[in-house]
């Protein structure tokens, strides 16, 4: 039986042996194929890549199976980070004297979760798969009862060399430069080519855990949390001046001087001071102070959270980039619109050259007052009935509730006061209620956050009166 759960809004995920396991992972390959293979017919390539952990490998045959049994034909390009997975349905290979581009590509990976996971992260037709598309191959598949036999033929493609020979070419100017960085790979998947890049460009750099191991056994592959920056933090104590970390899949960044930790917020505003009349798709986490700014300058446009809808937002505005907080950054500019945290660093590394000195640039922005994300334990079923209360409540808010200035529901709430805003969503992959805050002033971030805290408790009461 095939646990419905794994079926996400951005990707399919779980857990291996329970929940991805040959029979699942066969029937994700053959019935995601038939919509290749509707779509492209005998020309139906599916280019693979895998991420570091263990089983890894063993789930990619499984999944070959499907799509081979499907009519596509399976391109294997081996371990490589998300971001060479995603840049690979944009090359041309060789495939029996024809020369092919990929019609779908799918990693393997698990991302930052913990080492028994793992999933995938899928591009069809260079958008990407996800929400609807998902639910309802997670549908076909539960309803189906056939077995798929064993068939893991694959052509092999590298991609990795293709994707060294344009970020050599396209960073050439980066040569020799003098600043000394830390990187820390997390014994994920990033050192796939990160090193042979810094090597080649002859940049002054030392590397922390960059052997590929899923076992994960120095930290957890997870930037975004800050127990997992410590030895970075210690090397820019001493004599290095620039540090970048990775996830797990090398799809996220964390960029670090002596003074900040750079959210992908503030990489985006510093990006765009680099473009003239810069557009810029952001999240609702993302700071007001990187609207208001690019907005001076340029366009900002203020989008759900998640990779996948960031990276149709960008398209259909056409923006130059695309960022999370989280450190998902997706250059449309120069690139493909994808969010790739090693053509990132490299970016990074241009303001570097180009002259920005990165902790004056944040020192003169705005000051504000921000938490990081606060979540709210909720149930799968209760998070999204949960946020439509809220809205209902915030029509009505109590006495002694904040100005309310505006109310932005593009994803979740994002309330609008007179000297900041509040944020409260649903998170699309754990049953949480995601909330953050923000105001030039200290105390009225937290009064935002003490009122729109009571506001959630009096939803899951009425909520939980209903149910009684």
């Amino acid at each position: 039986m095939v646990n419905k759960s794994i079926f996400r809004e951005y990707d399919i995920r779980g857990i291996v042996g329970s929940e991805l396991n040959k029979e699942s992972v066969k029937l994700i390959g053959y019935f995601f194929g038939k919509k290749v293979f509707e779509k492209f017919g005998e020309n139906s390539y599916v280019a693979i890549g895998y991420d570091a952990r263990t089983h890894s490998p063993e789930l990619f045959s499984y999944l070959a199976s499907g799509l081979n049994a499907s009519g596509c034909k399976v391109l294997n390009m081996h371990m490589v980070a998300t971001g060479i997975n995603y840049f690979a349905n944009y090359q041309t290979f060789n495939i029996e004297n024809n020369d092919i581009t990929p019609s779908a590509s799918i990693m393997i990976t698990g991302s930052h979760n913990p080492s028994e996971y793992n999933g995938f992260k899928i591009t069809f037709d260079k958008k990407p798969f996800f929400a609807e598309d998902i639910y309802s191959l997670g549908d076909e598949i539960i309803a189906s009862n056939i077995k798929v036999d064993d068939n893991d033929k694959a052509y092999e493609i590298d991609v990795k060399s293709l994707y060294v020979d344009y970020m050599l070419k396209e960073f050439s100017h980066l040569k020799g430069m003098k600043e000394k960085i830390i990187i820390d790979c997390g014994n994920g998947v990033a050192d796939t080519v990160l090193t042979l890049l810094l090597d080649k460009l002859q940049l002054n750099y030392e590397g922390l855990y960059c052997e590929p191991d899923g076992t994960f056994p120095n930290h957890h592959p997870d930037p975004s949390v800050e127990k997992n920056l410590v030895d970075i933090k210690k090397r820019l104590e001493g004599d290095f001046e620039y540090g970048f970390a990775y996830d797990g899949d090398a799809d996220r960044i964390a960029f670090l001087t002596k003074k900040n930790n750079v959210k992908g917020d503030i990489m985006a505003l510093l990006f765009s001071k680099d473009i003239e009349n810069p557009i810029v798709v952001g999240e609702v986490k993302c700071t007001q102070v990187m609207y208001d700014l690019i907005n001076q300058r340029g366009e900002a446009h203020m989008y759900k959270t998640g990779h996948s809808n960031l990276k149709v937002k960008l398209k259909e505005v056409n923006a130059h980039l695309a960022a999370e907080v989280s450190g998902h950054i997706f250059f449309n500019d120069r690139y493909y619109g994808f969010d790739d945290a090693i053509y990132a660093t490299f970016r990074t590394l241009e303001l570097i050259k180009n002259g920005m000195d990165i902790d004056k640039e944040i020192e003169s922005l705005p000051q504000t007052y921000s938490t990081e994300e606060i979540k709210v334990e909720t149930t799968e079923d209760e998070k999204f009935i949960l946020i439509d209360k809220l809205k209902t409540l915030l029509q009505n808010p109590p006495a002694g509730f904040p100005k309310i200035r505006d109310i932005i529901d593009v994803d979740g709430v994002r309330v609008i006061f007179d000297k900041g805003w509040g944020l409260v969503r649903a998170s699309n992959t754990t049953p949480v209620l995601v909330t953050r805050f923000e105001s030039t002033d200290e105390n009225e971030a937290k009064e935002y956050e003490r009122q729109l805290n009571n506001l959630i408790r009096e939803a899951k009461d009425e909520l939980s009166s209903t149910a009684n």
